[in-house]
């Protein structure tokens, strides 16, 4: 049992026990499952390095100890380890084994959240009563995984979500890592501030130019402090680092709405202007409209994604005064953003676009004098006449003019090209 202070008042929480599920190397370990002749070998799964979409996505604990790192590019990977096994991306494989982990993790729990394809937290205080402690249950699933899928997981066990998935990082591969709150200082505190969940590389500098180079120094850290220099992100640290996150662990299924709806591409060439973005822009917001379409919905904020050509990254985002599911809304604002946000950061090597903040496409909302409804209509049946003549006659049958500027940049079909799979935002 714990005592925190929120608010002024003193709260009795029960300890309770959450694991933390994250499977090692997943996608190079399905391939190299699937592949028997391969797993001797240095492996990274990535794109086609030929249409420039070579990026290591991830690799194996053998290409590991040629420090090869996710995200770098294959033809950086390759000058590391010459004998690189390199195999292309399967996502309706590696969906399945996901599923086939998930159905392991729902014996022990319906408190199931994932967070990406490969991990996830499992709320396990009440079956410890029955099933044993919070250890001996990460055990057995890591056992069940490696016997029943031919994979293995590291499993982190704690009190709250944030260390468990800390636990899970520390130990790899096939590893039970358990922080209590009697070991956390020792476990927890000497490590980089980098560590702790939600510290990007961004935050990490902010917090590096404090002198706060531990999470240890985070949780001692003056709170007002981080506030000022972090604003509500800074308060959000130094309760993590503290133990005293507390958020639940949602039920499995709970919640299985989309959340966003988005495209993102490594683009066959470098973008070396707003020209060239442009090209590409057009082509994921009609993908992005397209698709909030199929399924009823519409969106008010409009997100970009940018990625140059150190990998460096950054996201930005606009919320609109309606909602919209027309692709001239969504173009003029991702243009708009691309502009005031990517001028200093040429060339580009990727671009995404995505739409948040989903309501049904039938529900009531507020009109608004700046903007003609009846345009709206005009636009919307627009987008629908495309809609259909490309389900009909095929997606390259009609196409804007600014598509044919470069073919080489507009040749792709992100639509009928994008696979979803399950991911727990938070």
């Amino acid at each position: 049992m714990n005592c925190i202070q929120v608010k002024y008042k003193w709260v009795i929480k029960m300890d309770r026990v959450i694991l933390h599920c994250d499977l090692n190397s997943f996608y190079a370990s399905v391939e190299c499952l699937h592949h028997p002749e391969i797993r001797n070998f240095p492996v990274a799964v990535g794109g086609n390095a030929d249409k420039r979409h070579g990026i290591i996505l991830a690799k194996n604990q053998l290409a590991k100890k040629y420090n090869i790192q996710t995200g770098e590019a294959l033809w950086q990977a390759k000058q590391k380890c010459p004998n690189l096994v390199i195999v292309n991306p399967n996502f309706g494989l590696y969906l399945r084994f996901s599923a086939l982990v998930r159905t392991i993790l729902a014996d022990y729990s319906d408190l199931i959240e994932p967070f990406g394809i490969d991990e996830a937290w499992i709320d396990v205080t009440n079956s410890a009563k029955l099933l044993g402690s919070g250890k001996e249950i990460a055990d057995q699933i890591r056992e069940r995984i490696k016997k029943e899928v031919g994979i293995s997981a590291s499993v982190g066990v704690s009190f709250n979500k944030i260390f468990a998935k800390l636990g899970s990082d520390l130990k790899k591969p096939d590893a039970t890592t358990i922080i209590t709150k009697a070991n956390m200082k020792d476990v927890v505190f000497p490590l980089a501030a980098s560590e702790l969940l939600y510290v990007g590389k961004a935050t990490n500098q902010k917090l590096a130019a404090l002198n706060i180079l531990t999470i240890g120094d985070i949780a001692n850290a003056d709170i007002k402090l981080l506030k000022k220099r972090l604003g509500k992100q800074g308060e959000y640290l130094w309760l993590f680092a503290n133990g005293f996150e507390s958020s639940p662990v949602s039920a499995y299924g709970a919640d299985n709405g989309v959340k966003s709806i988005g495209n993102s591409t490594t683009t066959p060439r470098d973008l070396q202007n707003m020209s060239d973005v442009k090209v590409v822009a057009y082509v994921l917001a009609e993908s992005v409209g397209a698709r909030l379409r199929e399924q009823g919905l519409k969106a008010q904020t409009i997100s970009i994604s940018v990625r140059d050509t150190s990998l460096s990254s950054f996201t930005r985002q606009q919320k609109l005064p309606y909602t919209t599911d027309c692709d001239k809304a969504i173009i003029q604002t991702a243009l708009a953003l691309f502009t005031h946000h990517t001028k200093d950061h040429f060339p580009l090597r990727s671009i995404g676009i995505s739409v948040t903040d989903l309501t049904q496409g039938d529900n009531d909302q507020q009109l608004s004098l700046f903007y003609n409804q009846e345009d709206i209509e005009k636009e919307r049946k627009i987008d629908q006449t495309v809609d259909l003549i490309r389900q009909r006659y095929g997606f390259n049958k009609i196409t804007r003019g600014i598509m044919l500027t470069d073919k080489t940049l507009s040749g792709f079909n992100p639509k009928d090209d994008h696979v979803i799979f399950p991911i727990g935002f938070h």
